[in-house]
């Protein structure tokens, strides 16, 4: 995408009211317009994870682009810069741990990893259940993952009693609610090596199986992961290219102090693995956030205040589904996003659910800077 550089034409003042005050480096000027958007999350189920590119306009809708495909999709996500990271899908409550002492993925059975199972859990209130997920603020590479860096050295890589997750909830949810989850899908073993050129080798098999599968993957770096469905036995495409998205909504297990992890609705995180960032902005009583948003230009834009290595800015705090007046947006805040190609844009959401009261209905409003 073409970037116009305002801040390199000195001399027009409405130029330069375009410009960050305290930064001297040129601030891209998005060609959108902005507009309002309705992320296709799907219902009380929340069935879908939707990606969002706020930099490009869907002409049929006059939307921003989203691509959406359902959390059960994908199984784990495989890193495609220089680490080798493997990451579970939290949006359906999955969980990873290592068999002590196996190497062999065909010598472990149901019985071998019995007591495992009752460890291997998401929301189960208990604390130490973060163990068997991944980092929760997504600061990957550098960030822990419950399956372990994969390893040079094939026989130093562990084989993991892998918790599927569960499938999504197909009964019906009543108005003002959410399913997070349905049924469980069941339990695998997994083991990941190296290959030779530099990509992933995926041992796996039902926990109950004597022998395995394996899938090579080999690292696409247009994108941040490569991504595998195990339980369709194949590479699966989920997020758009690394520069082609900013903020996904999706159902998502975050944790809790003292409680351990915890499943999340109305969640959305930011593209922060390709590069993007956000931060913020509390209006205080008796402000209006409303007016705030609305009068908020790009030189009141703080570059100190972005957060780059936690893809929960945004999360959950942007909705009150316990208020006082039933399920609400909360009306005193709204955010600053940098993008993965360096546009601006502020965010503010206006709705929860739709008219009918029905959660999975999101809606926000956002303009460039």
């Amino acid at each position: 995408m073409k970037k116009i550089l305002f801040c390199l034409l000195a001399g027009a003042s409405f130029i330069s009211q375009s410009c960050i005050n305290d930064n001297e480096d040129p601030v891209a000027v998005s060609r959108v317009e902005g507009s309002i958007a309705n992320p296709a999350v799907g219902g009380g189920n929340e069935p879908n994870q939707v990606w969002i590119d706020l930099s490009e306009i869907d002409p049929a809708t006059q939307e921003p682009v989203q691509r959406f495909t359902k959390r059960t999709d994908w199984d784990l996500a495989f890193y495609s810069g220089s680490a080798f990271k493997v990451v579970l899908n939290s949006s359906i409550m999955m969980a990873a741990g290592k068999i002590p002492n196996v190497t062999d993925i065909d010598a472990v059975t149901e019985a071998s990893v019995a007591s495992l199972q009752t460890q291997v859990q998401v929301a189960n209130f208990n604390p130490s259940n973060v163990t068997y997920i991944d980092d929760v603020n997504g600061n990957f590479p550098s960030g822990y993952t419950a399956i372990e860096e994969i390893k040079a050295n094939d026989s130093d890589n562990a084989v993991y009693l892998v918790n599927m997750g569960k499938e999504i909830y197909s009964g019906s949810v009543p108005v003002g609610s959410v399913a997070t989850g349905g049924d469980s899908r069941g339990w695998m073993k997994v083991q990941v090596t190296r290959t030779a050129n530099g990509g992933y080798k995926v041992k796996y098999a039902p926990l109950t199986s004597s022998s395995h599968e394996e899938l090579v993957i080999n690292k696409n770096t247009a994108y941040n992961y490569n991504f595998v469905s195990l339980k369709s036995q194949k590479e699966v495409v989920i997020q758009p290219e690394k520069k082609k998205w900013d903020l996904c909504f999706t159902v998502f297990t975050n944790t809790i102090t003292g409680a351990g992890s915890y499943i999340y609705a109305d969640f959305v995180t930011i593209n922060n693995v390709g590069g993007a960032g956000a931060y913020e902005i509390i209006v205080p009583a008796p402000g209006s956030g409303v007016q705030a948003y609305t009068n908020f230009k790009t030189s009141d834009i703080d570059q100190s205040k972005f957060i780059y290595n936690d893809q929960r800015v945004i999360g959950s705090s942007w909705r009150n589904p316990v208020g006082a007046n039933g399920l609400e947006v909360y009306g005193d805040r709204f955010y600053i996003v940098k993008d993965a190609e360096g546009y601006y844009f502020k965010l503010r959401f206006t709705r929860l659910t739709n008219t009918s009261g029905e959660r999975g209905f999101p809606q926000f409003e956002y303009k460039p800077l």
